[in-house]
């Protein structure tokens, strides 16, 4: 009964473009910018939509409440008095994207066979820094079958940043898997985000069999792949990846064919696609999923689609009837425009959905009534000028509130403080 499902964040009225991710070149380039959180909020549940339609199984998490006054009053400070950097790291919606949520190990993987999951520190990033108590608390919740166990965060100073950082690959979903555990070493004028010790830590926490351990190459980090899922993603026995995704290629590739003798590797030659290319296109932060029909699907930015190098080199992929079969592009412009396309939207977690907080899974009727609270509630855009206005605050607090209560988790209203 096991099965991959896909959790996606639901993209938060607070979206704004404060540009607070170093390293990450959209953040940085749209820094100062108008957003557009209504728009934003469609696009993602247009996209769950969609993979529902494909017969997928979809999940959701709720976006925190903003701005973290919790957060605010252990700086010392309030929502009204905070220095404006300090109120844009509050306000940030960042919590959109699940990817960054924690790392799953599913029940096969693990010693006691259950499925673990651990949540992220994203202690790198002042504004991701905050999450991870109200990320907790929705994993609790979501996750409180004794078939989970839940794990608190890494500590400091030790950075952990979720499943952007981890691949699994396995014969099929229900099947004992070969979990890769990447982490940075050095990153040239970008800051490493995810360290080995903390990846360590996690296998050791789950009981993973036998976990792989791969160094991200500091050419991708350098050029903008501030995660590995935006140079790499997996999908049982296919890895996906760009040819400068990781620091000793060959030597990991070797590693992994001994592990799992059937392993598929579709690398993507640097002489056809770019680090450049790959990273203003999200080439590789595209979700690789297995069709029920048979197949797997690249679920892609339509950015792909409007480079023609990697468009090209994406056509010829399809033609030769591997194991890729479809090409889907999806509009999450105003994700995109922040630095996360479709992989950075959701979490993957292997497990029988009958274990799971049935709240946290969508239908379509669920979707329709999260978009009529979206349509009601949600900001049409943002300005910069808005983040220091009471009323602003006061409107997307209540946006919020609205939101849980259409997803029956008003349990989440309360101000989280930290554990």
């Amino acid at each position: 009964m096991l099965r991959e499902i896909n959790f996606d964040g639901l993209i938060g009225p607070s979206h704004n473009y404060a540009g607070l991710s170093l390293g990450n070149l959209a953040s940085a380039r749209n820094a100062g910018g108008r957003s557009f959180p209504r728009a934003a909020a469609r696009q993602g549940i247009e996209k769950m939509r969609a993979n529902l339609r494909l017969g997928l199984l979809q999940g959701v998490f709720m976006p925190q409440a903003r701005p973290n006054h919790a957060w605010l009053d252990s700086m010392g400070t309030t929502v009204q008095d905070a220095e404006p950097r300090l109120l844009a790291n509050a306000l940030s919606a960042s919590s959109m994207w699940a990817a960054n949520a924690a790392t799953v190990s599913p029940a096969p993987d693990t010693m006691d066979g259950r499925c673990h999951l651990s949540v992220a520190n994203l202690m790198t990033m002042p504004h991701r820094s905050h999450e991870w108590p109200g990320t907790l608390a929705q994993l609790k919740i979501a996750f409180a079958d004794p078939n989970f166990v839940i794990h608190g965060p890494i500590p400091a100073p030790f950075g952990d940043e979720g499943a952007a950082n981890h691949m699994r690959l396995c014969a099929e979903h229900g099947a004992p898997g070969v979990e890769v555990f990447v982490y940075g070493v050095a990153g040239g004028p970008f800051p490493v985000r995810q360290h080995i010790e903390a990846s360590q830590a996690i296998a050791r926490h789950h009981g993973v069999r036998d976990p792989l351990f791969v160094a991200q190459s500091e050419a991708a980090i350098a050029a903008g792949a501030f995660h590995n899922d935006v140079v790499a993603v997996a999908n049982e026995q296919v890895l996906f990846a760009h040819e400068l995704a990781f620091e000793d290629q060959q030597r990991f590739y070797a590693q992994l064919r001994a592990r799992l003798p059937n392993v598929d590797i579709v690398e993507v030659p640097d002489s056809r696609v770019s680090l450049a290319d790959a990273i203003q296109s999200y080439l590789f932060n595209a979700q690789l999923v297995t069709l029920p029909e048979g197949g797997m699907a690249l679920i892609l930015p339509s950015e792909a689609q409007e480079n023609i190098r990697v468009w090209t080199w994406l056509q010829e992929l399809i033609a030769r009837n591997g194991p890729i079969r479809r090409l889907i592009p999806v509009n999450v412009r105003q994700s995109m425009a922040n630095g996360g396309g479709p992989a950075c939207l959701r979490l993957r977690v292997v497990c029988d959905p009958a274990t799971v907080d049935p709240r946290f899974l969508v239908d379509e009727a669920k979707l329709d009534a999260f978009a009529n609270v979206v349509a009601q509630y949600w900001p049409e855009h943002i300005d910069p000028s808005q983040l220091n206005e009471p009323e602003f605050w006061h409107e997307i607090e209540t946006a919020r509130t609205a939101l849980l209560k259409a997803a029956d988790l008003e349990v989440l209203s309360p101000p989280l403080q930290p554990a």
